[in-house]
């Protein structure tokens, strides 16, 4: 969604990006301890740092169908997942805060880089793991098992679509500054999605899974039509994760949610 701005294919209104990639977590991190200026980030990271930046309606992975799995290396959950060590992504990722809807009882995480949790659930290190990204189209070849549909159970129990993550802004940024930025992601969506070949070569030189076919479920997958426009059902899932999270969630927040159009 992004390679237009780094090749520099379309018009970023004078806007110089320095771009930096890393896993989810980093990214969230980061923000919280208030780094970049726009960046990727977990829904529920958001949710703490929700008085310092601003969501884009813009450049999100939100979805039906496309939220994490909980894993094992066995067929069927035991009777008390609260005795199971899991794997996480991290304790910010959206995909974690869904592990704990479906599961409010657990207690016991381990906390790892998303790429590495199918090997810690193979090697026993782990008894399950929760798993983003492309791992979802590779857990079944290695011998593994989906326990819980973790996205699925959020759409079953809530009826929005699933918010993972999305592009933020800081909120001192210039007015002016913020509805630039936000024109220039929307338009990178856009060129990206109308133009499906063109940032293949950059894809995969930073894929998780090499496998040609993988990577593009990951990107049928993750970038739909929410990625160009959230849209009313679009920002109303992320109002109701952030109400489930935020006890002072209020009609103002709400309002201030998202940089204005």
């Amino acid at each position: 969604m992004f390679e237009p701005i780094v090749a520099r294919r379309i018009d970023t209104e004078g806007l110089a990006f320095d771009i930096h990639l890393a896993d989810v977590e980093t990214l969230n991190k980061e923000a919280i301890s208030q780094g970049p200026d726009i960046t990727k980030l977990s829904f529920n990271a958001f949710t703490s740092v929700i008085e310092s930046y601003q969501m884009l309606s813009s450049g999100a992975a939100l979805g039906r169908k496309c939220g994490p799995l909980l894993i094992s290396k066995t067929k069927f959950a035991p009777e008390d997942p609260a005795s199971c060590q899991i794997a996480i992504p991290g304790k910010y990722t959206t995909a974690f805060l869904l592990l704990k809807y479906a599961y409010p009882q657990l207690t016991q995480f381990t906390e790892m880089v998303f790429s590495d949790i199918e090997e810690a659930v193979l090697s026993g290190q782990v008894d399950a793991g929760v798993i983003i990204h492309e791992n979802r189209f590779t857990y079944a070849e290695k011998g593994l098992y989906c326990w819980k549909d973790l996205g699925e159970y959020w759409e079953e129990n809530t009826g929005f679509p699933i918010p993972l993550g999305g592009i933020a802004v800081r909120r001192s940024l210039p007015e002016t500054v913020k509805k630039t930025i936000a024109r220039v992601i929307q338009r990178s969506v856009v060129y990206a999605m109308d133009h499906p070949d063109s940032g293949s070569s950059f894809v995969q030189s930073h894929a998780q899974e090499m496998d040609p076919a993988v990577m593009q479920a990951h990107i049928d997958l993750y970038v739909s039509q929410y990625s160009k426009v959230l849209g009313d059902e679009g920002k109303q899932a992320v109002y109701h994760l952030c109400e489930s999270v935020l006890p002072q969630w209020n009609e103002k927040i709400k309002h201030q949610l998202f940089v204005s159009e």
